[in-house]
């Protein structure tokens, strides 16, 4: 393995190229460089010692300049898959999945929190309109089933419950609101 394939800004135009197209957190760029390496050089440990170290620097360098911020990164996403209709639970595991620590996580779902009264409710009901069930559907499905969908989307019976009680799409919109005050 010839040390100069790692050197010379390879890793540097790697991150950059990622990070131009994808906010990430540094965890979860140092996997994305090591993937990197992992195909260019194959099963080379000594590719992977060498990478290692330049690894460290770049991330450190970025978290340092503010262009990697895992607490930004953490807010804007839980954010984001709120608005999707994503539970808290299931928000808190694709954080984590990211590399962002559990600390953090925890400050991006407690700023969820302030900012709606009950926010699996919000969610729930987002994500019955993106899925179309409870007041959302067009046709008759089993209960069952939709009490499923909302289980496995990480939300609690009670939850699904409320939103599936909704006799029509004005009721749950506005039960999202209520529980966005």
């Amino acid at each position: 393995m010839d040390q100069s394939k790692i050197e010379g800004g390879l890793l540097e135009r790697w991150a950059l190229a990622y990070l131009s197209r994808y906010a990430s957190t540094a965890e979860n760029l140092r996997r994305v460089l090591q993937r990197r390496v992992h195909r260019r050089f194959g099963e080379d440990a000594e590719a992977m010692r060498l990478a290692a170290p330049l690894i460290n620097k770049i991330i450190e360098r970025y978290c340092h300049s503010g262009l990697i911020d895992d607490t930004a990164y953490a807010v804007r996403r839980a954010e984001a898959l709120h608005h999707r209709g994503e539970s808290l639970a299931k928000i808190r595991a694709q954080l984590v999945a990211k590399g962002v620590t559990g600390a953090i996580a925890t400050d991006a779902l407690a700023a969820l929190r302030e900012a709606a009264a009950d926010p699996d409710l919000v969610a729930a009901c987002a994500f019955a309109r993106r899925r179309r069930l409870g007041p959302y559907r067009s046709g008759n499905i089993a209960p069952e089933r939709e009490l499923a969908a909302f289980a496995r989307a990480g939300f609690s019976r009670r939850i699904a419950e409320i939103v599936l009680a909704c006799k029509n799409a004005e009721a749950a919109d506005t039960l999202a609101r209520e529980g966005s005050s």
